[in-house]
């Protein structure tokens, strides 16, 4: 690190954006990025937002080769309990010298600003690397850098089970149906990714069982749904 850089951490979720997010950031000489945060459900050692397990989570974070952390939530976790847990870890970044938090977030105002209130209050600034870029874009760049990414989680509203399991590639990007954002911007989907131009070995799996799962529609709505089909990777 040169006096100039700015040290970060960098919201880690194991997929796409994130992993596109960190390559901007380690590209970028004004920044040194000093750790990779992860919510984790602890009771299922899977990662809160698609259900990875942690030992994939940590052959990924070996093969990056960078410092991370975990915030540990409990099965069931509301916006209190994890509005808490995140500013515990984010102070203890904070008492490191890190006073930079970046996201893979690309046009979500409401989140961003979100993130933004939250982080201040602890005298934290969020930086977005992706903000605003053109999503069909930003995945051709994913693509053609190099990486490889396995589509673990899909809003089955919007996609059916056929997309679970496919490496994002042209064809998948063709094959999105009207209305669904290329990089699932809005919770299409979510993805694991296992290589690319910043990883220093591909990570090892095998596709497991899939899963169907539905939970009370965000939107409110009493008695309403909303499902999603879960791919569990297993390490090879």
């Amino acid at each position: 690190m040169t006096d100039a850089q700015i040290p970060l951490f960098l919201n880690w979720s194991s997929g796409k954006d994130s992993s596109l997010a960190l390559y901007y950031l380690l590209k970028d000489n004004r920044y040194e990025v000093r750790c990779l945060l992860t919510s984790m459900n602890s009771a299922h050692d899977r990662v809160s937002m698609h259900g990875l397990r942690r030992r994939l989570l940590e052959a990924q974070l070996k093969a990056l080769n960078l410092p991370s952390k975990t915030i540990e939530l409990p099965e069931v976790t509301d916006m209190e309990t994890y509005g808490k847990k995140m500013k515990e870890a984010v102070r203890a970044l904070r008492s490191e010298g890190l006073h930079y938090a970046a996201f893979g977030d690309i046009f979500l105002e409401d989140l961003r600003i979100y993130r933004e209130q939250q982080l201040a209050t602890e005298g934290i600034q969020a930086l977005f690397p992706l903000w605003q870029r053109p999503t069909r874009e930003l995945l051709e760049e994913f693509i053609d850098l190099g990486f490889k990414a396995v589509v673990i989680c899909i809003d089955n509203s919007v996609l059916d089970e056929r997309f679970l399991g496919r490496t994002l590639d042209r064809s998948f990007l063709n094959d999105l149906p009207t209305g669904v954002d290329p990089c699932g911007e809005n919770g299409e989907y979510h993805t694991f990714c296992y290589d690319g131009p910043i990883f220093q070995e591909p990570i090892r799996f095998v596709q497991g069982e899939r899963v169907y799962r539905s939970y009370p529609d965000p939107s409110g709505v009493e008695g309403q749904e909303k499902g999603f089909w879960f791919l569990d990777l297993l390490p090879a």
